[in-house]
């Protein structure tokens, strides 16, 4: 796993290896950031990744102009992974880790109007729908902020009845939900 484009383009990710992390493939990244260019303006946006594990959707972000990252993650040996990842490219000042689980971290209010949330929690984990409705709920995005949710295939009519919205995306065994303000 690496950074796909911008300023640490190449830069290698560390994932950790456990069950408790599925991180999103490169060739997924690139198709989600490649549909976010599209969409949003890197520089200066305040960005959220949910479920960040090794933090490669956040980084990404980080790599592309974002001014400000935060991550959310529950585990602490995750955590560990993801911190060093952080330090990697020597940008602690930008980065935000919150050691939380995103139902907990979403039910409050945000530290922070958030102009891109990526979620890509584990496959067949569904408080992801708690999570989405409570961003939507409590203003977690800017006005013009976007949510991209990753989830599988294989959950695909669950999700999209769940959600109320059809994927806008499919990328292998991943499909892409967004959801605005």
């Amino acid at each position: 796993m690496r950074i796909i484009s911008g300023l640490y383009k190449g830069h290698p990710i560390k994932f950790p290896k456990s069950k408790l992390v599925r991180p999103t493939t490169d060739k997924n990244k690139e198709s989600i950031f490649n549909y976010l260019n599209n969409h949003i303006d890197f520089d200066g946006c305040n960005v959220c990744d949910i479920y960040a594990g090794s933090g490669s959707l956040g980084l990404e972000a980080l790599s592309r102009g974002a001014e400000e990252v935060h991550f959310v993650e529950k585990n602490y040996n995750v955590i560990k992974i993801l911190t060093e990842n952080i330090a990697r490219i020597d940008k602690e000042n930008k980065c935000k880790i919150f050691k939380t689980d995103a139902v907990k971290f979403t039910s409050e209010s945000p530290p922070s109007s958030y102009d891109l949330i990526l979620a890509d929690p584990p496959f067949f984990k569904f408080d992801v729908y708690t999570v989405v409705k409570n961003i939507i709920s409590k203003n977690f995005l800017s006005a013009e902020g976007i949510l991209v949710v990753e989830r599988s295939v294989q959950t695909l009519r669950e999700d999209s009845e769940n959600f109320g919205v059809d994927p806008i995306k499919r990328l292998g065994d991943s499909v892409i939900f967004r959801f605005d303000q």
